[in-house]
């Protein structure tokens, strides 16, 4: 196995058991500046691979472990990288099976150099937007619907999910970037008839506008140059199952009218091609932008729009369910016990109560991130205050910033003691103690923007930075109106 090291470029694995087709690939992918590890079979590949790589470019047919065997290892263990397949005109059939079954892309020999350049680019630029966002293992096995969360907006979602999942309902998801849409889009497949059909999912940033009609629709033989073979888009690929448009809001404006025309008639034709295609496909899109403002902006159609918020759902962002942040810091430290061979008990209460005080621009990305570093150089039995990087730990507990402390006497014996994974009544007790200082602190931040404000909802979300649903649902939750000024006092029922 080979390697260069270049710590500006990204990184490409290539596995393959051909040595010419290795060292073909090798000298494109160099001289666009990339870095390039190369191994003669799947099993090789397995052993080179690490978190450093951020795509795989792997021959269908090998020796030992084949191209769909690697497929499956690196789609469990490495969800995030992009898995392109190259494969001989025979096995073309194969290839679209393995997009099918998570693959980014294939690529048919002989090609261009010009398209392994597109396929590398895109698989890259998928990746490196795919970081930003909750990974779809990085819940598995905790919490419903692979989220993790008790506070009443995540509890809003399952209800959603519930309802939803197992109907032809298209479905728009919105949230910012890291607090785990692609989730939700693999809850609503999973949980419906279609769980055994394909999911496919393409994030629409990551295209360039001249390639977006042919990667949705394909292209037939000729229709372009380079186009040596047909290949099926992914409406084709999804065809009984799901298909999950994310950045919806990058689509051109041009490309909208032709989605619409799916959406309507389930219809379309291939980029070059007469021939119509019928298609049974559930859609579900996801954005981290405000369609309607774009809407007014004149850059997404408001025809389009109305057919893909059939069932909104909104994720909110990490800050706005803080109960939530305890929960999720318990699950990482588990996990990252396991993957970095780590015996950490518990996090302190002092620690929490830092965690719970940041504002998490990046979400449940940032958090996870943060507790992977926080674990890896943990020293002690436990995470503590100062195991925590700067930026956390020289943060005020919101209850001190803001609050006399209120926490029950029956909780003072307990709150001076680590509190450990899994536990029963500690654990318990610390969750309702933040959950109540976060309730006291939310409380008085909204009484008090509604004040300065003089009780106009929408300035108030404004000034807090938060949409003014959100904020309805809390002023409700709290029993506030727009423009009093009573004391902000603890919950009745905290």
């Amino acid at each position: 196995m080979t390697l260069t090291v270049d710590s500006g470029a990204k990184r490409v694995l290539i596995a393959d058991d051909e040595l010419n087709m290795r060292r073909v690939l090798e000298a494109i992918l160099r001289r666009e500046g990339y870095d390039v590890l190369t191994a003669a079979n799947g099993i090789d590949a397995l052993a080179g691979m690490n978190r450093d790589v951020h795509t795989v470019i792997t021959d269908l047919k090998m020796p030992g472990l084949d191209g769909m065997g690697l497929l499956k290892k690196l789609s469990a263990d490495y969800p995030d990288v992009p898995v392109v397949m190259i494969t001989a005109h025979g096995s073309v059939e194969n290839a679209v099976e393995a997009v099918k079954l998570g693959a980014f892309d294939y690529l048919e020999k002989p090609f261009e150099q010009e398209q392994i350049r597109q396929v590398v680019a895109k698989a890259l630029s998928t990746f490196a937007l795919a970081r930003r966002d909750a990974r779809p293992d990085e819940t598995a096995g905790r919490g419903r619907f692979r989220l993790i969360g008790e506070s009443s907006a995540i509890k809003q979602i399952y209800g959603v999910v519930e309802k939803v999942a197992n109907t032809p309902s298209t479905v728009l998801i919105t949230g910012e970037s890291g607090t785990g849409k692609e989730l939700i889009a693999r809850a609503l497949h999973e949980n419906s008839s279609r769980h055994g059909a394909p999911f496919i999912k393409i994030n629409c940033a990551a295209i360039p506008k001249t390639l977006m009609e042919s990667e949705l629709f394909g292209y037939d033989k000729g229709a372009f140059t380079g186009a040596v073979g047909a290949k099926p888009g992914r409406f084709e690929l999804a065809h009984g199952g799901t298909l999950f448009l994310d950045e919806i809001g990058e689509i051109p404006i041009e490309m909208q009218v032709k989605l619409l025309r799916v959406l309507q008639e389930s219809e379309f034709e291939r980029v070059g091609g007469i021939k119509t295609i019928k298609v049974d496909v559930r859609l579900v899109t996801a954005t981290n932008r405000d369609l309607l403002q774009e809407i007014g902006a004149g850059s997404f159609r408001e025809d389009l729009f109305y057919r893909l918020n059939v069932v909104p759902i909104h994720i909110p962002p990490l800050r706005e369910r803080r109960e939530d942040i305890p929960l999720l810091a318990d699950h990482f430290i588990a996990k990252f016990n396991e993957r970095l061979r780590k015996q950490i008990e518990g996090i302190s209460p002092e620690a929490i109560e830092r965690l719970v005080a940041h504002p998490w621009p990046g979400n449940i990305r940032e958090l996870e991130n943060l507790m992977e570093r926080t674990v890896l150089f943990c020293e002690g039995p436990q995470i503590g205050v100062a195991d925590l990087p700067p930026e956390i730990s020289h943060l005020a507990p919101l209850a001190a910033s803001h609050l006399q402390p209120a926490a029950p006497a029956a909780h003072a014996d307990e709150a001076a003691r680590v509190v450990p994974l899994g536990a029963g009544l500690a654990a318990s007790s610390l969750k309702e103690a933040v959950r109540a200082q976060t309730e006291r602190v939310e409380r008085e931040l909204i009484q008090r923007a509604l004040d300065e404000t003089g009780g106009n909802v929408t300035q108030a979300a404004r000034k807090l930075k938060i949409s003014r649903k959100s904020l309805q649902t809390k002023m409700k939750d709290f029993g506030l109106r727009g423009g009093t000024s009573a004391p902000a006092g603890p919950p009745e029922d905290s």
